[in-house]
């Protein structure tokens, strides 16, 4: 198996069988995210605790494939960091789906690795990063956001 089928299984099965997905009742953070291009909508729910550590984090809403699969990944990855490690990441993230860097270059990302290929596809970017962007207006107090 190659490494680009290898992330295609990553992407599907994070899509067929979201992690961390639902409302989070102990949430001390929650903003919801909206990409008006094509239709994605979520909210992104954070329990922060006084270390600023993310003690939890889930998700719900609705979207394409590409943008689930990056929802999941991102919980999965974030449960148990600093917001601070969370901000990091995101630039981190965002310059390898934009093509500005490297994986190997930003240091490990694990499984969120597996979206490397969106660079070829300009137009599926909003698509990988609405999670992280809803993620970073939640970590800020802010309520919603749009890729617009």
């Amino acid at each position: 198996m190659d490494l680009q089928e290898l992330y295609r299984e990553v992407i599907v099965d994070h899509n067929r069988d979201p992690r961390n997905f639902g409302r989070l009742s102990s949430a001390t953070h929650r903003a919801e995210g909206y990409n008006p291009l094509c239709g994605d909508r979520l909210t992104v729910f954070l329990e922060i605790g006084d270390d600023g550590r993310i003690r939890d984090i889930a998700f719900e809403g609705e979207g394409c494939a590409i943008s689930v699969a990056s929802a999941s990944l991102m919980t999965e990855y974030l449960k148990g960091r600093t917001l601070e490690e969370a901000e990091r990441t995101l630039g981190t993230f965002q310059g390898m789906v934009t093509g500005r860097s490297s994986p190997e270059a930003s240091g490990d990302l694990g499984k969120l690795a597996a979206l490397e290929g969106v660079k070829a596809y300009p137009s599926r970017v909003k698509c990988a990063t609405l999670c992280w962007h809803t993620l970073h207006a939640a970590a800020q107090g802010e309520s919603e956001i749009t890729t617009e």
